[in-house]
């Protein structure tokens, strides 16, 4: 047998060894210690809104059912039958009261018990209990959002998101009924690269004004400004794994509801007096004004101000993320803007997802060449200071983000050795 990786070898504080992207040893250790142990984000409740409504989510590369069963309750179901290991459902989404394998037969109810067999004179006296399907041993749901976790004991969902609530509350805050209906449906890019490079990415003011610099030349947007030496945006370090690029000092700076939309309240007549109405005009002038949060929910939820972004791990090389458009409860004219700015950038002919996965893969691909062997994540490491609650904070285009992931990671990865 192969020996196991020394992490505290391979992570220091400010870079981390290329092989922790590549080496199998690695990725099953990450399954292991990240995927099958710490809460993972599976899916929100407005996706099966109906009792017996299911859809196929995943755990890593585990695939999942969420089901609102016919008890009423959100169920994390394996989509594997337990006989002869077949997958159970292959249907993204539907409504249905069992699952019946379509191999043997065998038919589970869709709260995991196995209700009947095909030909049952060949099982006299077995007991159906013990083949029910797998269930997820522990499920939270913080305000619609639905997580999973593998380890039967651990911290709560409470105790893992931690100050990251905050940000999950301030997103909820832009819906007039303070919920979210995810209803635009998921596209699903694929990526030749390691998931550590998508999460890594995903709050890194470092690249956008160079990898994105062809869609900030030609489109109007205040967003390539966050980017700049002069930006109040911020850098945060939640801790847990939880990282945030913080804009709402550069928005606030601003002013001008809805400028971090790029377009001002008048022309969202409809949502800017529900929000009102809501909120008050006071705190609803404030929530238009700081928008939607940019945050990283570890290991797999990104709110990227008007999207969402699932990342699942396929194998050590590939990556799945799943994105839709965030949709707000009670903002049909805002949910509009929403889909079609959420097409333009992260669609099939998208403006900005194309970028960064060609980073990725170039990434993976770099990762390979072992000269030099180590990953930098130095930047803003010495102007790296503290916020009001403790946490770690730097300038917009910091690595305090990247530095707080791989603290994190590699606690998860060495406390039980």
């Amino acid at each position: 047998m192969l020996s196991r990786p020394d992490f505290h070898a391979l992570i220091k504080e400010n870079r981390v060894h290329s092989s922790l992207y590549y080496d199998e040893r690695v990725f099953q250790e990450e399954l292991e210690n990240i995927w099958y142990k710490t809460w993972v984000y599976v899916g929100h409740v407005s996706e099966v809104p109906k009792k017996n409504d299911y859809v196929t989510k995943a755990i890593g590369p585990t695939p999942i059912l969420m089901v609102h069963d016919r008890h009423g309750n959100i169920s994390l179901l394996q989509n594997k039958c337990p006989h002869r290991g077949n997958q159970l459902c292959a249907y993204q989404k539907g409504n249905r009261t069992s699952f019946t394998c379509p191999y043997h037969a065998w038919t589970f109810a869709n709260s995991g018990e196995l209700v009947g067999l095909a030909f049952p004179d060949g099982y006299e006296g077995v007991d159906k209990s013990e083949f029910s399907l797998g269930k997820v041993p522990r499920i939270a749901i913080y305000r619609g959002l639905v997580f999973g976790s593998f380890a039967k004991e651990g911290p709560s969902l409470e105790e893992h998101l931690g100050d990251a609530k905050r940000a999950l509350d301030q997103m909820l805050d832009n819906s007039p009924e303070g919920e979210l209906e995810l209803t635009a449906g998921f596209l699903q890019h694929r990526t030749k690269a390691n998931w550590k490079f998508v999460l890594e990415n995903e709050t890194d003011g470092y690249h956008p004004g160079s990898v994105h610099g062809s869609i900030f030349q030609v489109a109007s947007s205040p967003v390539p400004a966050l980017y700049k030496p002069e930006s109040l945006a911020l850098t945060r370090d939640y801790g847990n794994g939880h990282t945030e690029f913080d804009l709402r000092p550069q928005w606030r700076h601003v002013g001008k509801p809805m400028y971090w939309f790029n377009t001002t309240a008048e022309k969202l007549p409809l949502y800017t007096e529900a929000m009102k109405k809501a909120y008050g005009e006071q705190r609803s002038q404030e929530i238009m004004i700081d928008g939607s949060p940019h945050i990283m929910i570890f290991p797999n939820l990104f709110i990227a101000e008007i999207q969402m972004f699932v990342i699942q791990p396929v194998s050590v090389n590939e990556t799945i993320q799943h994105v839709t458009a965030l949709q707000f409860k009670g903002a049909p004219d805002f949910n509009r803007r929403l889909r079609q700015q959420t097409m333009g950038s992260v669609g099939p002919a998208g403006f900005l997802l194309a970028d960064d996965t060609e980073m990725y893969e170039r990434n993976h691909r770099g990762a390979l060449i072992n000269n030099p062997e180590w990953i930098v994540l130095t930047r803003g490491e010495k102007r790296e200071t503290r916020d009001e609650d403790g946490h770690r904070i730097g300038h917009s285009t910091d690595e305090v983000t990247q530095r707080g992931i791989w603290r994190h990671y590699l606690k998860l990865m060495t406390e039980q050795a």
